[in-house]
């Protein structure tokens, strides 16, 4: 998820962990453990687009990770401040690393929890930000950093911090059943036939939810919020994977294919082949707009593939969020 969420998991699991030893330290450096893993985004600046994807919510986002770093980050802890113990400052690193993907396995993109198994956890049921997930557990952190150290109140306060977050993110996965069967029953009741549905909600909120879903030559796309009154509508995207030609044969071609875990359509522009991911949707409430969240111009030079992220409109962005706001409070 965001940052500014993982800083304040980090913080509430350090507060959680050593709060009673170390005082404010311990959601400090829990609030730093909170974003370390986050810096694969770095990779972006040294490896091409394909690669950079493909080590996103990897290898940092791993049990094996929070092991290793765990116990590196515990000893060297444990020299610098002797109040708690090895194994004190070992499980506290720990802690803060494992529950980074633990919560990024909810969200759209997912996690490889089980590094270096080619398998990604990815629940979708919460976006990457989520207000109501947030700031109730930011509040309820700054109360907790507001009581002195080792008091009942400041633990009360942290602890409910991590209860209500947790109670959220099972209301989600209960959303997002109940949405499932509705998209479950719209296509029966249309009569439409279909190879595979996956469902997310869309940007800031669990109350509209769209899918994804696949047919033989097009992926249909509709959405539904719990406040609507009118049926599901869904509108086909062809696939047109055949515009992708000899492009396909390339390496970086099949693996840009395996992140989106076939879930992409192919676009032909003026300016080229374009790759759509359609995990992430679009930029866009309009199921029949073709601005994808994700798309890649993949470009051919000789004998070699150049794969490039298209840029985001800020101003679709702002026109989104007002879109948003009108298609949550139904059709």
């Amino acid at each position: 998820m965001d940052s500014v969420t993982q800083i304040v998991l980090g913080a509430a699991v350090g507060e959680a962990v050593l709060g009673k030893k170390i005082g404010n330290n311990a959601m400090v450096l829990g609030a730093i453990a909170g974003t370390i893993p986050d810096l694969d985004v770095l990779s972006s600046h040294f490896t091409d687009t394909v690669t950079a994807l493909e080590i996103h919510r990897g290898f940092t986002h791993s049990i094996v990770f929070a092991v290793t770093f765990g116990l590196l980050f515990g000893w060297l802890l444990s020299l610098w401040d002797k109040r708690a113990s090895l194994k004190e400052w070992s499980w506290f690193w720990f802690l803060c690393f494992v529950t980074h993907p633990l919560l990024d396995a909810h969200t759209t993109w997912g996690t490889q929890l089980f590094w270096p198994l080619d398998l990604r956890l990815a629940y979708k049921n919460i976006f990457v930000i989520d207000p109501l997930y947030t700031l109730p557990f930011l509040v309820f952190l700054i109360l907790a950093m507001l009581q002195k150290r080792g008091s009942i109140k400041r633990r009360k306060y942290n602890n409910l911090g991590l209860i209500v977050s947790s109670a959220y993110m099972l209301l989600t996965i209960v959303l997002k059943g109940i949405s499932y069967t509705k998209f479950q029953s719209a296509l029966d009741h249309q009569n439409i036939d279909y190879l595979a549905l996956d469902t997310k909600p869309s940007p800031l909120n669990t109350i509209l939810w769209t899918a994804n879903v696949e047919t033989k030559d097009a992926f249909l796309i509709g959405d539904y919020s719990f406040f609507d009154s009118k049926p599901i509508q869904f509108y086909s995207h062809p696939k047109n994977h055949e515009a992708l030609g000899n492009l396909r044969e390339f390496d970086k071609v099949q693996r840009l294919i395996k992140i989106t875990q076939g879930w992409y359509t192919v676009s032909e522009k003026e300016k080229g082949i374009f790759l759509n991911d359609l995990r992430f949707g679009m930029i866009s409430v309009d199921p029949q707009a073709e601005k994808y969240a994700f798309s890649f111009l993949i470009e051919k030079t000789g004998n070699e593939v150049t794969v490039t992220e298209e840029e985001k409109d800020t101003r679709e962005a702002k026109k989104l969020l007002t879109d948003l706001w009108e298609r949550i409070k139904g059709n």
